[in-house]
């Protein structure tokens, strides 16, 4: 036989060739925890722990699917991570075991819920399935992303550009500051990114520091900005000016006033007779479905006053603000002021038509003096009042609201003679013994199309927004003037006057009434003491207490003792249109969480057989005949050429099973275009492949072993397409060639069992 090129000297075995390093899972599973930490504040907006259980599932498949094909093309990592998503989010959130078009169509249903939730819930919301289906899918989707970045393009710090995405979701939906472990949590997951990458332990403990630090130094800087203000943004020509707007709804600083865990002292006040509200602005437009806006003040007068000419009748006050925490372009104010004192006149102004004293720009005074007037009308005063409607045309507009709302209106206000009445019947529809809505900062998922709808007959929960909200759209519905206030209750009474604290931050509704101007109602249903009841208020829910009481004790003195069976006197049954309570995610056992790691456990195992098993089973393949090389010996040969010949078929390069050694190797060296150093090693094999089968010289330990691995590499140098890299051609024909052998074996023994 003929060597298949010419001889040369022996050359010194050429080094091993790079492998994957041990610790290849490093990076996918560093990125996928980096999702999760910075993930954190999505708990700020999804109420519960289930919403973690499905992001665990769509983050840890991604990282299996990312880990097990790293040997291929970025594009088919993503392509795979994308399919094998896909098909987990089918199996979790649809009834069908693979995306289709009716999977689509139950997504679709699922997204559209979680859009309405969005619209009309405030954070944190439910957990319903529209909301986990969108929270999973983000997180999934996320994964692959800072996979394809910090592990395929091998660019960790450029992967954090993703992770900021997460911050997107709790600012567009919970109008709060995040908790400090979401910050903590955020940053590690950042550090985790940098330091988990291929050759980057080695600055673990240096990226430790930084990270540490500037988590450190944000948390610093976060707890110093303690002052609080309504979050608007207000530009105009002065304190005199008329022109300008708020940028911001008012409400996203009052409910983030109201959740902050460790509640902020705002003000100290002195010489109140009583518990009043402290006003900081009015809203008079109100826009469907986006709510109530902050409309840009008339040009006022200077605070030093008179500022109300025109006062209702009420108690003289004269009130010491001392200002601990408060910045804003508005000037609280309590009642009707007359005169603001202690600040800058120039910089502050009053607008009569609203109640409000405002500014150019944000200011923090240090105090100030109120002369005011705190009026007090009796009940049978407001139902007697009369007089002209000189309020403006705008705190009556309904423009838009649905018709739904103006029923429901007029159905509370049936019988009620008069606007004071009017307004009571509607204080006692959310906040009377017979209420069905309560107090809550989660409000309940809508269903519908209209958010105010959803919460008048659906939801029946909410904070101060909601029930100030709606009740001034529905006395405007019903021909009252009505509009929204926003600031603070009263405070806690203390030994030298009140206290106001950001939990105080509050929502209420000021009707109009001819003679005695803007009245206070608060429709919100507060169980903790903070709500201030009016003395008219009061006297006409006394009044209506002691007329229901005379009714009952008349209909017992006309029949005492009713008879159980008379159907008339049966307790009554529940409307059939009264909405089951929904659970929410806050009820959740850790039974669904449980289940959804482990049917993603299940799909990543069934995903990872069908794309990975064969490539698996050429790893393991491999493993064997290269430890069977190491281990020398009678089958050492074999072996190694076993995996040469694999090698080849797998990039396209079958060799005929007729070719001797050597006319194999000189196929080998043409095919693969083998450089000197791959032919000397080839070499090297050949000679202890025909010494071993052919002169019984078996090749020692280790002896083969630097020359197959480096006659693999070259021919793992070969260009390689998908298929060819997740579908082995020597695994796939050694499957055939098991089959074939079984069958025939099948044959042979049926032919033995017919003889």
């Amino acid at each position: 036989m003929t060597a298949p090129t010419a001889v040369r000297p022996d050359a010194p075995a050429p080094p091993p060739a790079p492998g994957r390093p041990a610790w290849r899972w490093i990076s996918p599973v560093g990125a996928g925890a980096a999702v999760l930490l910075a993930g954190a504040p999505v708990s700020a907006v999804v109420q519960g722990g289930t919403w973690l259980g499905y992001a665990v599932a769509a983050v840890g498949l991604v990282v299996v699917l990312g880990t097990a094909a790293q040997r291929l093309a970025g594009a088919a990592v993503l392509i795979a991570q994308v399919l094998g998503l896909l098909e987990l989010l089918t199996l979790l959130f649809t009834d069908s075991a693979f995306p289709g078009p009716g999977a689509f169509a139950s997504a679709g249903d699922l997204l559209a819920e979680a859009g309405s939730t969005i619209d009309t819930g405030t954070a944190p919301v439910a957990g319903t399935p529209g909301i986990l289906l969108l929270t999973t899918a983000a997180f999934g989707l996320l994964a692959v992303a800072v996979h394809g970045i910090a592990v395929s393009a091998d660019a960790p710090a450029a992967g954090g550009v993703p992770l900021l995405c997460v911050f997107a979701v709790p600012t567009a939906l919970a109008d709060q500051l995040l908790p400090w472990w979401a910050v903590i949590a955020a940053a590690a997951g950042f550090g985790v990114l940098l330091v988990a990458r291929d050759g980057g332990r080695r600055h673990a403990p240096a990226g430790a520091v930084v990270v540490a630090v500037a988590a450190v130094v944000a948390l610093l800087a976060g707890s110093t900005v303690t002052l609080v203000g309504t979050g608007g943004r207000f530009t105009g020509n002065g304190a005199g000016g008329g022109g300008g707007s708020i940028g911001l709804n008012p409400f996203t600083s009052l409910r983030g006033q109201l959740t902050q865990s460790d509640p902020v002292e705002l003000f100290r006040v002195t010489g109140l007779p009583g518990a009043t509200y402290l006003r900081a602005l009015t809203l008079r437009e109100y826009v469907p479905d986006t709510g109530w806006q902050a409309s840009a003040p008339q040009p006022g007068v200077p605070v030093a006053g008179p500022l109300s000419p025109n006062a209702p009748p009420g108690d003289p006050v004269t009130v010491d603000v001392e200002n601990l925490g408060f910045r804003d372009y508005w000037l609280p104010v309590y009642g009707t002021p007359r005169s603001v004192t202690g600040v800058d006149e120039d910089r502050w102004a009053y607008d009569q038509s609203s109640g409000t004293a405002y500014s150019s720009r944000p200011r923090e005074e240090a105090s100030w003096q109120q002369q005011a007037v705190l009026p007090s009308p009796s009940a049978e005063q407001l139902r007697a009042a009369s007089g002209p409607n000189v309020v403006d045309r705008a705190y009556l507009d309904t423009a838009g609201v649905d018709p739904r709302v103006s029923a429901l209106a007029a159905q509370v206000t049936r019988g009620a003679g008069t606007e004071f009445d009017k307004a009571i019947s509607l204080v006692d529809f959310f906040t009377g013994p017979d209420t069905r809505f309560r107090y809550s900062l989660q409000t309940a998922p809508g269903s519908g199309d209209d958010a105010l709808v959803d919460f008048l007959t659906v939801g029946k929960a909410g904070y101060c927004e909601q029930y100030a909200s709606a009740m001034a759209v529905m006395l405007r519905a019903v021909d009252v003037p009505a509009r929204v206030a926003v600031g603070f209750t009263a405070g806690t009474d203390t030994a030298d006057g009140r206290t106001v604290t950001t939990r105080d931050a509050h929502a209420w509704v000021e009707a109009w009434f001819p003679g005695y101007g803007w009245t206070l109602f608060d429709p919100t249903p507060l169980t903790d003491g903070r709500t201030v009841i009016p003395p008219y208020v009061q006297e006409a829910q006394d009044a209506q207490n002691a007329a229901a009481q005379d009714g009952q004790a008349q209909e017992l003195q006309e029949d005492p003792l009713p008879a159980a069976s008379d159907p008339a006197r049966a307790e009554p049954t529940p409307p059939v249109d009264t909405p089951t309570p929904e659970p929410t995610a806050a009820q959740d056992t850790g039974s669904g969480t449980l289940g959804a790691v482990a049917l993603t456990l299940l799909v990543a195992l069934i995903v990872l057989g069908l794309l990975g098993g064969p490539v698996l089973a050429r790893r393991v393949l491999r493993r064997r005949r290269l430890a069977a090389v190491a281990a020398g010996g009678p089958g050492a040969a074999a072996a190694a050429w076993a995996e040469i010949l694999a090698g080849s078929r797998d990039r396209g390069y079958p060799l005929p099973r007729s070719d001797t050694v050597r006319t194999a190797a000189r196929r080998l060296v043409r095919e693969h275009e083998f450089d000197d150093g791959a032919q000397d090693s080839l070499r090297d094999v050949v000679r202890g492949v025909e010494a071993s089968w052919y002169g019984g010289a078996h090749p020692d330990a280790g002896e083969l072993t630097d020359a197959v691995r480096a006659v693999c590499a070259a021919i793992g140098g070969t260009r390689a397409s998908l298929r060819q890299r997740l579908l082995p051609a020597s695994v796939l024909e050694g499957i055939k060639e098991l089959g074939a052998a079984r069958r025939a074996g099948s044959r042979e023994r049926e032919t033995s069992g017919a003889g």
